[in-house]
C-alpha cells in the first residue's frame, strides 16, 4: 500500500541503514517521524521530501550511496539503472530557452515537456512547479535549477520525462546564494522513488568537473544530449 507508513525496520531496509541508525536519526529529530503507541512511524511522503533535501546538499560519495540504496528497491517495472539522456527527448531541449523571468521559465519548460506528447497538461505541471518553488526554490549556486512539483503527477503523464532549457543570460531564480540561473532541468516523474533516483543521478552529473561548461557550450539539442550521454558514461 503506497500510504502505509514505514516502521523502523522497513525504513532501515529502504534506506539501507541499520534499525539502530534509523532510530538514532529519529530520536535526534534528523529524520521526520512520530511515535504511535510508543512505536516510531514514518510517512512515506515526508521521508521522500527528507531524501530530496538530503540529495540537494550531498556530495558525490553520499549521492552514490543514496543511488545504491534506492536501486536496491526497484520493482520489475522500473529500469535497473536510471538514465538522464534516455528520459530527455530532443524535442524537450531548448537552446536557448526564450524566457526572462521565473514564471516564463516554468511555463516554457512545461511546454517543452508537453511537446514530447508525454505530458498532457502543461498548465497543471507549471502551476505545480511554481507552487513548489514558492515553498523552497530549487536553484543551486552553480546556476542550475532542478524544477519539479512537490509530488509526482502520474495522472497527467504517459511516462516519466525530462526537459532541459538553457537561457541566453542568467536570471534571478530565488536561490539561496543570490546568483543567477541559466540551466533548467524539469523533472516529470510518475512516482516518488523514480523521482528520487533521477534527482540523485542529475545531482551527480552537474557535480562532474567540466560538465556544466560543456553543456552551456552546446550549440544544439543533439550536442547537449551528447554531453549528458558522455557524462553518464563516466558515472
Amino acid at each position: 500500500m503506497p500510504y502505509t507508513p514505514f516502521t523502523i525496520a522497513t525504513l532501515a531496509a529502504y534506506l539501507h541503514l541499520t534499525p539502530a541508525q534509523v532510530e538514532k536519526l529519529a530520536e535526534r529529530g534528523d529524520l521526520p517521524g512520530r511515535k504511535v503507541g510508543g512505536e516510531w512511524r514514518f510517512s512515506k511522503v515526508e521521508v521522500h521530501h527528507w531524501l530530496e533535501t538530503r540529495i540537494g546538499v550531498s556530495g558525490e560519495t553520499e549521492l552514490v550511496r543514496m543511488e545504491d540504496a534506492l536501486d536496491r528497491h526497484i520493482t520489475p517495472a522500473e529500469p535497473e539503472e536510471v538514465s538522464v539522456s534516455a528520459l530527455l527527448p530532443l524535442d524537450a531541449i531548448a537552446l536557448p530557452l526564450a524566457a526572462r523571468t521565473r514564471n516564463s521559465v516554468i511555463r516554457g519548460m512545461a511546454r517543452l515537456a508537453a511537446d514530447t506528447g508525454l505530458l498532457w497538461d502543461p498548465e497543471a505541471m507549471a502551476q505545480a512547479v511554481l507552487d513548489r518553488e514558492e515553498m523552497h526554490p530549487t536553484a543551486l549556486e552553480n546556476g542550475v535549477a532542478l524544477l519539479h512539483p512537490r509530488r509526482p503527477l502520474p495522472s497527467i503523464l504517459a511516462e516519466p520525462v525530462l526537459a532541459l532549457g538553457i537561457t541566453g543570460n542568467g536570471i534571478p531564480f530565488g536561490g539561496g546564494g543570490g546568483g543567477l540561473t541559466d540551466v533548467f532541468f524539469l523533472i516529470c516523474s510518475t512516482e516518488d522513488r523514480g523521482h528520487l533516483r533521477l534527482l540523485a543521478r542529475l545531482s551527480r552529473l552537474i557535480g562532474l568537473e567540466g560538465f556544466l561548461t560543456a553543456l552551456r557550450a552546446a550549440e544544439n539539442a543533439g550536442a547537449a544530449r551528447q554531453v549528458i550521454t558522455d557524462a553518464e558514461a563516466e558515472l
